[in-house]
């Protein structure tokens, strides 16, 4: 579903934001908690609605959303941390707020989006201290395997994590360890 457009009012984007922060929490429609978080993951996307949405904890909506059954929220949810993560800011609170895990978890999506904002996601929120828990062995044999994809988006993307945040070493431990099988981690549908 693609979000409608909302038009912003000039000098009240803090108040639109907490209306749909507020909407998001308070409506039982499904389909509009959809069309919200997607709103919100859009909002994210802008630094200048950064302080905005750390203000109104959007940052812990999006974490929290992605243990939500719905595959749409979760697309979402990853989505919005993605367009976060690029602020330190925000970096460093996802971070601090355990979120690597749950995002780790999004690799196991048979969404395809979903599965794309997480491998990217882990990728911006690599520093000196994420990176030994992002680069794990269980999320290389997961990237080794995404990298043998029939989907070149995501074996693209799986190639860049495997070459550009993990040491050969990993990569070769992984390689031996699982021979591509990544139990349990099913590739995204096309």
């Amino acid at each position: 579903m693609d979000p409608k457009p909302r038009v912003v009012p000039e000098g009240g984007r803090l108040e639109y934001l907490q209306a749909l922060v507020t909407e998001f929490q308070e409506t039982a429609s499904q389909e509009a908690k959809e069309q919200v978080l997607a709103n919100l993951a859009n909002f994210a996307y802008d630094p200048n609605n950064y302080q905005y949405l750390r203000e109104l904890q959007v940052l812990d909506l999006f974490l929290d959303v992605l243990s939500e059954d719905s595959d749409t929220l979760v697309e979402f949810a990853i989505g919005g941390l993605c367009n976060l993560c690029l602020d330190k800011v925000n970096k460093v609170y996802i971070l601090q707020m355990g979120g690597v895990k749950p995002i780790i978890n999004c690799l196991s999506s048979c969404n395809e989006e979903t599965v794309m904002s997480a491998v990217t996601t882990l990728m911006f929120l690599s520093t000196s201290q994420s990176i030994q828990e992002l680069t794990a062995l269980p999320v290389v044999e997961c990237m080794l395997r995404f990298s043998l994809s029939a989907n070149k988006r995501l074996s693209n993307l799986a190639t860049i994590f495997l070459e550009d945040y993990c040491s050969p070493d990993q990569v070769e431990e992984a390689r031996n360890l699982s021979a591509h099988t990544a139990v349990g981690i099913p590739l995204p549908k096309d």
